[in-house]
């Protein structure tokens, strides 16, 4: 075990994400993980996944209903740096603001906004549902091209193109992964992605930003 795995992988459970799943996966690509809502357990995690299942607003909600933990989170990622992976709606919770079902602060950490997939001709559906393609720029960090497992009606625009990992398209370009820092956020689901999604996260458990 490495030494960036030796201090192990904090999953937030705010009641908004499919867990076990995740877990099986990191643990599947090599991780050491400890599902949680301490924000003592994460402030002390070597690296963080935040993921998320449902509309921004509820996950929002459920994120700032455990006293303590958004301020843990902001200590441990934004101010020591260390590495975090927000997975769908948990990669959406990073922006600005969410505008499902009304307006709804974010944490903000990335800045943009997250709005309904507009259809581009009826044959375009929504929510954007199955495999499809990951298309990173050459510098982005974790994110290699590929196909994964997407599910979603909201998407993330990003105020400030460098920020963006990779696209997608499902009519029209989407992002399909944020970037900054030592945060990266994925739309789709690693956990269901199979050899794709396992990469991706044993890359982040190796990630020294």
């Amino acid at each position: 075990m490495t030494a960036g795995r030796a201090g192990g992988v904090a999953l937030i459970d705010y009641g908004a994400g499919n867990l076990q799943s995740v877990a099986n996966a990191l643990r599947a690509a090599g991780g050491a993980v400890h599902i949680t809502a301490d924000p003592e357990v994460a402030a002390g995690a070597a690296r963080i996944v935040l993921p998320g299942v449902g509309s921004f607003g509820a996950c929002m909600a459920g994120l700032r209903a455990i006293d303590g933990l958004i301020a843990a989170l902001e200590a441990r990622v934004l101010a020591q740096g260390a590495p975090f992976l927000g997975i769908c709606v948990g990669m959406q919770l990073l922006a600005r603001r969410g505008l499902e079902h009304g307006e709804t602060p974010g944490l903000g950490w990335i800045g943009g906004e997250v709005r309904r997939i507009e259809p581009t001709s009826p044959a375009i559906k929504v929510p954007h549902m199955g495999w499809n393609d990951v298309a990173p720029p050459p510098d982005a960090p974790l994110i290699v091209p590929g196909e994964a497992y997407f599910l979603h009606s909201y998407h993330f625009v990003a105020d400030d193109a460098a920020h963006v990992a990779a696209w997608t398209a499902h009519g029209a370009p989407l992002v399909a992964a944020v970037a900054r820092d030592n945060m990266l956020g994925v739309q789709f689901h690693p956990e269901k992605s199979q050899a794709y999604g396992l990469g991706l996260l044993a890359r982040f458990l190796e990630w020294a930003p």
